[in-house]
């Protein structure tokens, strides 16, 4: 991928490869179960219901899935993306051939599962920062094949998308400034991405106040993230910054901490749980069959 393409695009297309690598992963050459025990005449309708408050992400998904397995399904969606639901909630219900309501069933709820659990568990975080100005940022810690999916979850909960890959975002951590971090060298190269990408935004990765003071000398600094500091030198760090520069917070972030780190006055928090650690919402399909 280029910094070059449309990022709206490319999520699409990851998307769909998502949802084609688990159908093929799930079904394989065919469902057995469902040859040999279902009657291919056999209709029916199905609810997707939660089993515990949470909030959804993941409906369309889930429907594509449906629609990809069987296009003559029909499905509504009952609950869109960022939506809250109680315990026994619909999502969504599909009506068609119980032969492909069953086929599509696991692949649905394992998307909206998942999702929804980034989902709810990002809007955690919103509600505890609700009263200041940090935004909620998800990271790259995402499943493999599946970041434009979570990063979309992260949206339905509330919360705000870093960059998307390597390309879209400069961002200059500790091993990139350990192969080369002098003052002089980060602001020609910083200069020079300026000229040559003039819409990429640039972040420098700060351990220490130190590091802070000498990154706000430079030019063309747009955020200074500040790494596993204490809540005190995170808000001297803001108040060194004047207002020049955003400050984002990372590391040591949690549901236990991350409202006092808010409270620092830092404009953003990276938090990496919400993608690699968010447990599963809890689904079931609830199906109702006519017999022929």
């Amino acid at each position: 991928m280029s910094a070059a393409a449309d990022p709206s695009t490319l999520h699409e297309e990851q998307i769909a490869r998502a949802i084609e690598t688990a159908i093929a992963e799930d079904i394989g050459p065919g469902d057995v179960t469902c040859e040999f025990f279902v009657d291919a005449r056999q209709q029916g309708d199905g609810r997707i219901v939660a089993r515990e408050a949470g909030v959804v992400a993941g409906s369309r998904v889930a429907a594509a899935v449906f629609a990809r397995v069987d296009p003559e399904l029909r499905v509504e969606i009952e609950r869109p993306d960022g939506a809250f639901l109680a315990s026994g909630d619909a999502v969504l219900t599909v009506k068609g051939a119980v032969r492909s309501i069953l086929t599509a069933e696991r692949v649905a709820l394992n998307f909206l599962q998942r999702l929804s659990g980034i989902a709810t568990l990002t809007r955690r975080f919103v509600d505890l920062t609700a009263d200041t100005r940090a935004v909620i940022l998800d990271t790259r810690k995402t499943t493999p094949g599946l970041r434009a999916l979570e990063k979309g979850a992260v949206l339905a909960g509330g919360g705000v998308n870093h960059r998307f890959g390597l390309y879209d975002m400069a961002m200059v951590k500790d091993n990139h400034l350990a192969a080369r971090g002098d003052l002089e060298f980060l602001q020609r190269a910083i200069t020079r991405l300026r000229e040559e990408r003039p819409g990429v935004k640039v972040e420098l990765e700060a351990d220490t106040l130190e590091q802070v003071r000498g990154f706000l000398g430079l030019e063309g600094v747009d955020v200074i993230l500040l790494d596993n500091m204490s809540t005190h030198d995170m808000a001297e760090a803001v108040g060194l910054g004047g207002g020049k520069v955003k400050f984002e917070a990372s590391g040591g972030v949690n549901l236990e901490t991350v409202a006092a780190i808010a409270g620092t006055g830092v404009d953003f928090i990276s938090v990496g749980a919400l993608t690699h650690s968010a447990r599963a919402l809890d689904y079931s399909l609830e199906l109702k069959q006519h017999h022929p």
